[in-house]
């Protein structure tokens, strides 16, 4: 049996973490970054299964991990900049209209390392392009309580999944800027200690 006394097991670092004291950043919506209000560290679970027994089923670790979306809360710039640039990365990836849509994404729009080569027509079967143009990479940099970065935590591929609504209403009787959500989904992320 471990022995060790209550002075060992006192906390070295007090200060707590503060839910404003946070920058984030994504290459590909510069626009979005400065007017972003919230952002949150998605959740992750392990999967499990279970080892039957005549009694009770023992619940055993899986091996796959479920990351939650990264949500995002931004304010509404007056010329819709930074909804428009979401909202021309998430059709370039749905193209609902034509495919061109994704090709000019892919080829023009992106913000992502370009592609080496000139892309081939869309109705021609060829070699496969590189998608590294349909993804970003973001940030989420935790501050301390005087502002110096401590953590930092850094999403690979980000992709938007979802673009939230504008309501505009002339019911207001006190201006309250609008703010949208937006949903990102990423392959990983992981944490680094500053």
């Amino acid at each position: 049996m471990a022995v060790s006394d209550t002075i060992s097991r006192q906390p070295t670092k007090l200060d707590l973490s503060s839910p404003t004291q946070f920058k984030f950043g994504i290459h590909q919506l510069p626009k979005v970054e400065f007017f972003v209000t919230s952002v949150n560290l998605p959740s992750i679970t392990l999967g499990n299964t279970e080892m039957n027994t005549p009694f009770k089923d023992i619940p055993i670790p899986g091996e796959k991990l479920t990351y939650g979306n990264l949500d995002v809360s931004f304010l509404l710039d007056e010329y819709l900049e930074n909804y428009i640039t979401i909202h021309n990365w998430i059709t370039g990836l749905g193209f609902p209209r034509s495919r061109l849509e994704f090709t000019t994404h892919r080829d023009v729009t992106s913000n992502t390392t370009p592609i080496p080569a000139p892309s081939p027509p869309v109705d021609k079967v060829g070699n496969a392009m590189p998608d590294r143009n349909m993804y970003s990479d973001a940030y989420l940099m935790i501050l301390s309580n005087k502002n110096n970065p401590i953590v930092r935590i850094d999403f690979q591929d980000l992709f938007p999944k979802s673009l939230g609504e504008i309501s505009y209403t002339q019911g207001a009787t006190d201006v309250e800027y609008i703010s949208v959500n937006t949903s990102f989904e990423y392959k990983i992320f992981t944490i680094t200690s500053l």
